[in-house]
Order: structure tokens, then sequence, then C-alpha cells
């Protein structure tokens, strides 16, 4: 089996970030710690959260590492939301 090799982004807190732009690959997300209160991590293909959405992840129940390995059009983009955030890791590329 061919191992995958990408680029990482730690997000910590409540936020919206564009990780990449473009034609790419979503290989991992990893919930190191857990978020309090309702928080939410929801990742999309596209520049902005009007993006298909890829993943809707509950950090309050969620931990360890959700593979994807899935090719993205556009771009990805990450929206954590609501009370404290996860801390969370992106591996794509």
């Amino acid at each position: 089996m061919a191992q995958t090799v990408g680029k990482a982004v730690r997000v910590a807190t409540n936020t919206t970030l564009l990780v990449r732009s473009g034609l790419g690959q979503l290989i991992s997300v990893t919930i190191n710690k857990k978020g309090l209160t309702g928080n939410t991590l929801k990742v999309y293909d596209g520049l902005d959260a009007t993006g298909t959405l890829l993943a809707d992840i509950d950090t309050t129940t969620a931990l360890g590492t959700f593979l994807y390995d899935t090719i993205v059009a556009t771009g990805i983009f990450v929206d954590m939301a609501t009370g404290t955030a996860a801390d969370v890791t992106i591996v794509f590329g």
C-alpha cells in the first residue's frame, strides 16, 4: 500500500480558515483535544462556507483521526465554531 504524504495545519481556536485553494486532497482530520459546549468543525470543498460540505464533526464527542483521502476540486475551507474550540490537525495534499 502506498503511503500518502501531505501538509498539515493545526487549528485550536474558533475561526474560519482557507487551508488550501485549488485542486488537492483532504487526507485526514485529527481531533487532538475535544471541544466543549457544542463546538463543531465543518470542512468544505470550497473557498468559503458556501462550498460542498465534506465533514461536520461534533468535536465535543469525537476524538482521534478521521480518514477522508478524497480529492477536492476547489479548495479546503474549515469553520470551527461555538463553545470552546477543539484542537485539530488537518492533513492535506
